[in-house]
């Protein structure tokens, strides 16, 4: 009897402990992977970075969401899917990109600091299939994001497969909010950055 209850003094400790855990990875914490060049240089390939998935959705924050019913372009697909993309316009939000590359959002010029210039027009404006149903790019065309959805795009604007193909993200679809890993200082600095 004394080792029954020595073993569960042990066991219960851990088994709280990892559901705990499992609880937290479920709604507050997770690991990512990042599969691609489309958000290079702030993120790269195979870098691993946290997602918090009760973090606000702002304008340039960078998000994960299932691209599955979202991406009808692209046929492989699956329903684990996921992409990694920053937020351009929240629900509401009139945006126009002029042929110069600069970035409207309300009539506000922003900042896109964390791309080249080269990145903002060509990159950006040149595109490579036709634009999604709802966006207009270039001078005197602007579009509003739709309630309950977002307008992302890759920073690697020439290589990103983004809103500007498939269309808006529900807000149903976004697992949470990128944040780098603190040990990265120079991306520390882009992240928290990006998230004004």
């Amino acid at each position: 009897m004394k080792i029954v209850k020595e073993i569960f003094s042990w066991i219960l400790p851990i088994a709280i402990g990892l559901l705990i855990a499992l609880i937290v990875k479920q709604f507050w914490f997770g690991i990512v992977k990042v599969d691609g060049t489309s958000m290079y240089p702030t993120l790269q390939n195979d870098e691993r970075v946290m997602l918090l998935k009760q973090s606000k959705i702002k304008h340039n924050t960078v998000i994960v969401f299932n691209a599955y019913g979202v991406d009808k372009n692209n046929q492989a697909i699956t329903k684990s899917t996921k992409y990694v993309k920053r937020v351009i316009g929240i629900p509401g939000d009139t945006i126009e990109y002029r042929n110069n590359g600069q970035l409207y959002v309300n009539g506000k010029k922003m900042s896109q600091s964390y791309i080249t210039k080269s990145q903002r027009t060509a990159g950006t404006l040149t595109l490579v299939l036709k634009e999604a149903t709802g966006v207009k790019l270039g001078t005197g065309n602007s579009f509003t994001v739709p309630k309950g959805k977002y307008f992302v795009l890759g920073d690697n604007r020439k290589d990103s497969n983004d809103s500007r193909y498939y269309g808006f993200v529900p807000k149903g679809k976004i697992d949470g909010v990128v944040k780098v890993p603190f040990w990265n200082s120079k991306k520390a600095l882009v992240n928290s950055y990006s998230n004004n």
